[in-house]
C-alpha cells in the first residue's frame, strides 16, 4: 500500500510538472514562430519545441524528459552569453525562471520511472544542488548596485566659477539661485556622518493628492521662514527649526485637469539695487514678499512676514493672468512652475493643455514690476511687434511654443534664459507657423530690461515627440583648458542629451552636429532632414532599442516585448509618428525632466538624473478617432488632437506584467566633469520595495533603476541628495563615487526636488516634499526636514 500511494503522489507531481512545462514550451513555440515570421530572433521557436516535448517526456514519466530540459538550459545559458554577454539583469530575464523550473525538475527525477535501473537520486540531486547555488548566487547579487559606469580613477576635478552671488546659508530661489545649479555651500552634514541623519520635523499641509493631483512642492528658505504651496495654490510659511506653520493663506483657486505648485519666489525690496537706485517707497508691509500663482491662472503677492495680501500689487495683491490671453476653456492656461522673480520683475510662462486641440492659450512670456503687479513687458514669439498688451480686442498668439518650466537668469549678463514647449498639440505639425517651428524645444535668451530676444538655440527641429524643453537650463563658469573660464549654459532635455552653450551668445560651448534622421510619418505634415546632436558631450541613457534589449521577468513576458518590438516601427529616437505604432524612446518623460539638474559649484560636477520609458505611438485618422476611441487624455491613452486631421493612441511600452519593454535600468543618476566633459560615475537609482509587476510591491530592495521625477541637490562637503524615485526613500549619495551613504525611509514616494539649509540655530536641515508618485495610489501631503541629532 506505501508503494502505491508513493506511485500515487508520483504521478499527481509528475503531471503538475509535465503541465507547466508543456505550457511554456507551447508558448515559446508559438509565440517564436510569429517572432521569426517577424524577421526576430530563432531562439524562441525550437528552444520552446524542446522544451515542450521534454514536458510530454516528464508528463509520461519518462528520464529522458528531465536531461532534454537540461539540454534546453543549457542551449539557453550559451545563446544568453552570446546575445548579451555577462551583464547582470539581461541574463537574469533569460535564464533565472528557467533554472527554477529546471530546480524543481531536477528534484522529481527519482519520481521518474527508471525501468531497468535505480534512479539516479545522487547525480539529480548534485545539479538541483548546483541549480540551487547558482539561484542563490543570482539572488545574493540581485541586491548590489550595478553601477553603469564607474571610473577607477577620474582626474583631479577642476572648478569653474558660480554665476551670481552665493546667498549665504539660505534657499531663495526654486534652484537656490536664479543660475539653478541647486549647490549649497553647507558642510555640516557629511559623508561621514550623514549616515546619522534622523527627521527633524514633519509638517502636514492638510491636503492629500488625488487623482491627476501632485504634491511637488520645493519650499524656500528666507527671511529665516520656509515658504511652500500645495497642489491647489494654498501658501504656508513654516518656522524652519520646528516646521510649526506660521501662516497660511488660501485663494480659494478652482480645480483643473493638472494642479500642482513646485514652487513659490520671494523678493526682498532691500536687497533689490532696482528698487534702491529709482527711490522706490516700500512700506514696512510688504518690504518681503512672497509672490506665487495660481492653478486658476493668477499672481499672488503677500507679506512674507504675516501671509497677507499685498495691496499695492495688482488689485489688492491679486494679478490675473487671464488679462491679454483671448477666450480659452477653463483649465487649459495656468502656471505651475515657480515664478522667477529677477530685479524688480515676476516673470511668469504657463503650462498649456498638451494634445487637445489646435489655438490653445498663447505661450507669451510676460514680466510684471513686483511692487505694482502692472505688465512690464511681453514676449509674444508669434507676433514680436507686441511688447504689452496686445490691442484692444486682441490676443496674445495662441497655439504658439509656451515656457512651462523654470528660467535662469544671469544679472551680469541682464539675461533670462527661457526653455520652451512645442507648439500644440505635440504629435502633428502640419499647421505650424514658422515662428512656432523656430521657437519650438528651444533655450531663448531674453534682455530682462525689454524682454526682446537676443539668441535662441533649437534642441529639436519640427518637434513631433514631445521632445520640449523641460529643465531649469543650469549657469555655470566652465574651465576653457586654458587656466579660464568660459560662461556657459548647461541644458539637459528629455532626449537625455545634454547641450553646453556660452551663454552670452548661445553658440555651442561642446560641439553639436546636425545628424540625418529617419524621415517619412503622414504625408499631411513634414519633417526635419537633421536634428543636432551634442556630440561634445555624454548623452544620459539614448542607447537605441534593439530586439536584444526588450526584457522581462521571465522569457514568456520578454518574448511579447520582442514580438510588440518587430511589429513597430523603431528607427532611433526620431522614428516618425504614423499610422503605424511608433516606439519612441527614451519618450517624452524623459531623459531628463522637470526636476532639473545640479552643479556641485566647488568640484565642477553636473549631476543628472534620468527616466528610460519606451513610449508607444500611433496616429489616428480624425473621423475614425473620433468613432472609435474614447479618450481625452494628454499623453497615456487617447488624445483628440482637435483641429488636426489626426487623434493620437498611445501608451507606455509595458510587458503584460507592467513592466518596461526594455532592459533595466530604468533610472540612473550620473555624475559628469564639466572640465573633461566625461561621465565620472553612473548608477541606477530606486528599487521595487514599494512597486513592482503588475502595480504590486515587491518589498525587495532590488536595485534595478526605476524612473525618477524630480532632481539632485549637491553640497559643499561632497553629498548628493536625490529623492524622486518609486520608492519611498531620499537619498545620499557620495559625489566622488555615487555609492550610497544614506538613506531616509518616507511615508510615500517624494516624487519631487529636495533643499537643504542652515537655521538661525547653526543646524543644517534636508527638506523633501512627499506626496506620493504616480506608480501607486498612495498619496501624502508632508514635508519631512532630516537633520543630525
Amino acid at each position: 500500500m506505501v508503494t502505491t500511494k508513493k506511485s500515487g503522489a508520483a504521478k499527481v507531481v509528475t503531471i503538475i510538472l509535465a503541465i507547466i512545462v508543456i505550457a511554456v514550451g507551447i508558448f515559446m513555440l508559438a509565440g517564436g514562430i510569429y517572432l521569426i515570421s517577424l524577421d526576430g530572433s530563432w531562439y524562441f521557436a525550437p528552444t520552446g519545441l524542446v522544451i515542450a516535448v521534454s514536458g510530454v517526456l516528464l508528463g509520461m514519466r519518462r528520464p529522458s524528459g528531465a536531461a532534454l530540459y537540461l539540454f534546453a538550459l543549457i542551449a539557453s545559458v550559451l545563446w544568453s552569453v552570446w546575445e548579451v554577454g555577462f551583464t547582470f539583469w539581461p541574463l537574469i530575464s533569460r535564464l533565472f525562471a528557467l533554472s527554477v523550473l529546471a530546480l524543481f525538475i531536477m528534484l522529481s527525477v527519482p519520481l521518474l520511472n527508471f525501468k531497468h535501473r535505480t534512479p539516479p537520486k545522487k547525480v539529480s540531486f548534485s545539479a538541483a544542488g548546483i541549480i540551487f547555488i547558482v539561484l542563490i548566487a543570482a539572488g545574493w547579487k540581485a541586491f548590489i548596485p550595478q553601477p553603469l559606469v564607474m571610473e577607477a580613477s577620474p582626474p583631479q576635478p577642476v572648478m569653474g566659477k558660480a554665476s551670481g552671488a552665493e546667498p549665504g546659508a539660505e534657499w531663495l530661489h526654486y534652484g537656490r539661485t536664479p543660475a539653478g545649479t541647486r549647490f549649497a555651500d553647507a558642510d555640516q552634514i557629511t559623508p561621514e556622518n550623514v549616515s546619522r541623519l534622523n527627521v527633524a520635523w514633519t509638517y502636514r499641509t492638510g491636503e492629500i493628492p488625488k487623482g491627476p493631483q501632485a504634491h511637488v512642492v520645493t519650499p524656500l528658505f528666507a527671511n529665516g521662514m520656509l515658504y511652500g504651496c500645495t497642489h491647489s495654490s494654498q501658501i504656508f510659511a513654516l518656522n524652519a527649526e520646528t516646521g510649526k506653520e506660521i501662516w497660511h493663506y488660501n485663494p480659494h483657486a478652482s480645480g483643473n485637469f493638472f494642479p500642482r505648485c513646485r514652487g513659490v519666489a520671494f523678493y526682498d525690496a532691500s536687497t533689490d539695487p532696482v528698487a534702491t537706485s529709482q527711490g522706490i517707497d516700500i512700506a514696512a508691509v510688504c518690504r518681503r514678499r512672497v509672490i506665487s500663482t495660481t492653478v486658476d491662472a493668477r499672481i499672488v503677492a503677500l507679506d512674507a512676514q504675516t501671509g497677507k495680501p499685498c495691496e499695492d500689487f495688482g488689485e489688492h495683491g491679486i494679478v490675473d493672468l487671464h488679462t491679454g490671453m483671448g477666450t480659452f476653456k477653463p483649465g487649459f492656461y495656468f502656471p505651475t512652475a515657480a515664478p522667477t522673480v529677477v530685479r524688480n520683475l515676476v516673470v511668469v510662462g504657463g503650462l498649456v493643455q498638451d494634445n487637445h486641440e489646435t489655438g490653445e492659450p498663447s505661450g507669451v512670456i510676460r514680466a510684471f514690476d513686483v511692487h505694482s503687479g502692472k505688465l512690464v513687458w511681453a514676449w509674444d514669439l508669434g507676433n514680436p511687434a507686441i511688447t504689452a498688451l496686445p490691442p484692444q480686442g486682441e490676443g496674445y498668439t495662441p497655439g504658439t511654443p509656451n515656457v512651462w518650466s523654470t528660467p535662469a537668469y544671469d544679472d551680469k549678463l541682464g539675461l533670462i534664459y527661457l526653455p520652451t514647449g512645442n507648439a500644440t498639440p505635440d504629435f502633428w505639425g502640419g499647421h505650424r507657423t514658422p515662428a512656432a517651428d523656430k521657437y519650438s524645444s528651444s533655450v531663448v535668451a531674453l534682455d530682462i530690461t525689454t524682454g526682446r530676444e537676443r539668441w535662441h538655440f533649437q534642441t529639436v527641429h519640427h518637434d513631433r515627440w514631445d521632445y520640449d524643453v523641460p529643465s531649469q537650463p543650469a549657469l555655470y563658469d566652465v574651465p576653457d583648458g586654458k587656466g579660464g573660464t568660459t560662461p556657459a549654459l548647461i541644458q539637459t532635455t528629455k532626449r537625455g542629451e545634454i547641450f553646453m552653450l556660452d551663454r552670452r551668445t548661445g553658440v555651442p560651448i561642446a560641439k553639436v552636429e546636425e545628424r540625418p534622421v529617419p524621415q517619412g510619418g503622414v504625408s499631411d505634415d513634414r519633417s526635419s532632414p537633421t536634428q543636432p546632436y551634442s556630440v561634445g558631450m555624454p548623452s544620459i541613457g539614448t542607447e537605441p532599442l534593439k530586439e536584444s534589449r526588450m526584457w522581462g521577468m521571465t522569457p514568456l513576458d520578454q518574448l511579447v516585448c520582442r514580438i510588440e518590438f518587430r511589429q513597430a516601427r523603431y528607427e532611433g529616437e526620431f522614428t516618425p509618428p504614423s499610422e503605424k505604432t511608433s516606439i519612441f524612446f527614451p519618450g517624452w518623460a524623459g531623459g531628463m525632466n522637470w526636476g532639473s539638474s545640479s552643479i556641485a559649484e566647488n568640484r565642477g560636477y553636473l549631476l543628472v538624473n534620468d527616466s528610460r520609458m519606451a513610449v508607444l505611438n500611433r496616429l489616428v485618422r480624425r473621423q475614425q478617432y473620433d468613432a472609435t476611441v474614447k479618450g481625452d487624455g494628454t499623453h497615456d491613452g487617447g488624445a483628440p488632437q482637435y483641429g488636426t486631421p489626426w487623434g493620437v493612441e498611445q501608451s507606455r511600452f509595458l510587458s503584460p506584467l507592467g513592466i518596461p519593454c526594455q532592459e533595466p535600468p530604468y533610472g540612473t543618476l550620473t555624475a559628469i566633469d564639466l572640465a573633461t566633459r566625461k561621465i565620472v560615475w553612473s548608477v541606477p537609482m530606486g528599487t521595487v520595495e514599494d512597486t513592482g509587476p503588475l502595480g504590486i510591491a515587491m518589498h525587495l530592495p532590488l536595485p534595478v533603476g526605476l524612473p525618477t521625477l524630480g532632481g539632485p541637490v549637491s553640497t559643499a562637503s561632497g553629498l548628493v541628495f536625490m529623492a524622486g524615485t518609486q520608492d519611498y526613500y531620499i537619498r545620499a549619495l557620495d559625489i566622488k563615487t555615487g555609492k550610497e551613504l544614506w538613506k531616509g525611509r518616507l511615508p510615500v514616494g517624494g516624487e519631487t526636488t529636495p533643499m537643504t539649509y542652515t537655521a538661525q540655530n547653526g543646524r543644517q536641515y534636508v527638506v523633501i516634499s512627499a506626496g506620493g508618485n504616480r506608480t501607486t495610489p498612495i498619496r501624502g501631503d508632508y514635508i519631512i526636514a532630516f537633520a543630525l541629532p
